[in-house]
């Protein structure tokens, strides 16, 4: 029997996405010659056009403004002084037509950079690397391998965007093949390739490696491409601009946010795990809504989020109140005997004490790291010492110092930590060795598992309101 998709989760991707249809695929044959904006530099505002997705821009739960595009932007509008003006649409076509209008000054929705494009608009800088790739449903049989394969496939991809392009020269090289286009988001689309109401579509590897998490049954059948590179795009005559932009992306400045963005967007994320992942969206129906409520609540009294907490209590038990290790921790949360006794918790195989006595701890070891660390690297130094131990994390930032790397960086972190096990370093330690590896792959899960419930606490939350 097939597993069904995850209905939350597949809720959750539609609520976050945009669903108005579109009147038309692309700007029309003869476009009106694009308004002029006046520069950022005379307005000190900066106007951009992009769309909702976990790739580009969209609210966290906080309702704060994220994601990569997002990060970018901000970072380089900040640089100059700049408020940035943001401006959503429905979809790639929705953005470049704004952009030819001359409604904005910039375009940054996960572009690819294409010639097609560059005729119409002055190429910005580019950012990331990407494939685009052929994605279908794991149980469709046979899964298409070659090109000469995907002859008789049925292929629906978002309109106006660079697969169009992609799909077009392989239907004038190869007999067979067809496709449709679709007003809906690339991420949509692949919700319905999951779902089984669409056999195949074509997204950038970035778009993949995001969704797939939620989706654990879709399948990389092909790259379509050797590589792409996705970026900005200006309008034409924006030329001063773009050299700005271009000066910015290649300086340290941008090379510093680009790695920040590249770290906190997807770097954390596991190499594909269909097993491991099949299970978790199975357990977010199955186990997750009996104890989402003790979560909440753990987050109302402590502060702590209540997807970060589903996602600590996840890693530590697949939410097993009853869950028992070799070493005697226990329950939910895993905790120690001595963590409990000191927490008052008289009995960890209480779901309810062991949560809110596992939340407590985390937020503990939150407070008592240096104030001035900022987020999301206090969350995560908070997590290592929940695993670890406070003494080790203190040992590794003092390494830190050391070794000339910043103490208050979970990237820098993440080298320095693994040096708890490496005897040319942990003797000079207050506390030892210490298996300082452990951490840095207990975080990284912990954020995977983290973007996979949130969805699911997110639904829970509006539910209530």
């Amino acid at each position: 029997m097939n597993a069904p998709v995850n209905s939350r989760i597949l809720t959750a991707l539609l609520l976050a996405s945009v669903f108005l249809m579109l009147a038309g695929c692309g700007p029309s044959e003869d476009p009106e010659p694009a308004t002029r904006l006046a520069p950022p530099e005379e307005t000190g505002v900066l106007k951009v056009a992009t769309r909702n997705a976990a790739t580009t821009y969209y609210l966290d739960r906080e309702e704060t403004p994220a994601g990569p595009e997002h990060d970018l932007v901000e970072r380089f509008a900040e640089a100059n002084g700049w408020e940035v003006e943001w401006t959503l649409q429905d979809s790639i076509a929705g953005v470049l037509q704004a952009l030819e209008a001359g409604e904005v000054h910039l375009a940054a929705a996960g572009l690819t950079h294409l010639p097609s494009r560059d005729e119409r608009f002055r190429r910005g800088p580019g950012h990331t690397d990407i494939v685009e790739q052929l994605v279908c449903h794991r149980d469709m049989r046979p899964l298409p391998r070659k090109i000469e394969e995907i002859a008789g496939v049925s292929i629906r991809v978002t309109a106006g965007s660079s697969y169009s392009e992609r799909l077009l020269s392989l239907v004038n090289d190869h007999t067979g093949i067809r496709f449709e286009e679709d007003p809906r988001t690339t991420e949509i689309l692949l919700a319905r390739v999951a779902e089984k109401t669409l056999e195949c579509t074509v997204a950038d590897s970035n778009i993949v490696q995001v969704v797939r998490r939620h989706f654990p049954h879709l399948e990389v059948a092909m790259n379509l491409t050797s590589g792409a590179r996705l970026g900005w795009y200006l309008a034409k005559g924006q030329d001063d601009l773009a050299a700005h932009a271009h000066d910015w992306m290649e300086g340290p400045q941008g090379e510093e946010t680009l790695d920040t963005v590249e770290h906190r967007y997807y770097d954390y994320i596991d190499d594909f795990d269909f097993v491991d992942l099949r299970a978790l969206n199975a357990r977010i129906d199955e186990r997750l809504p009996n104890y989402l409520d003790l979560f909440l609540l753990a987050e109302e009294q402590t502060g702590m989020p209540a997807d970060l907490l589903a996602a600590l209590a996840y890693q530590e038990s697949h939410w097993d109140p009853r869950a028992v290790s070799p070493t005697g921790v226990r329950g939910i949360m895993m905790l120690t005997q001595n963590t409990a006794q000191s927490l008052g918790v008289a009995n960890r195989l209480d779901p309810a004490a062991a949560i809110d006595g596992g939340a407590r701890y985390l937020a503990d070891r939150h407070e008592r790291l240096p104030k001035e660390i900022p987020e999301p690297d206090r969350t995560y130094l908070a997590l290592a010492s929940y695993n670890i131990g406070r003494g080790h994390v203190l040992d590794a930032r003092e390494l830190a110092r050391e070794l000339g790397k910043n103490p208050d960086s979970w990237a820098d972190m993440e080298e320095v930590l693994p040096l708890k096990a490496d005897k040319r370093y942990y003797p000079q330690t207050r506390y030892g060795y210490a298996r300082g590896y452990e951490p840095v792959h207990y975080v990284q899960r912990i954020r995977n598992y983290q973007d996979v419930i949130g969805a699911a606490v997110e639904i829970s939350s509006s539910d209530e309101e």
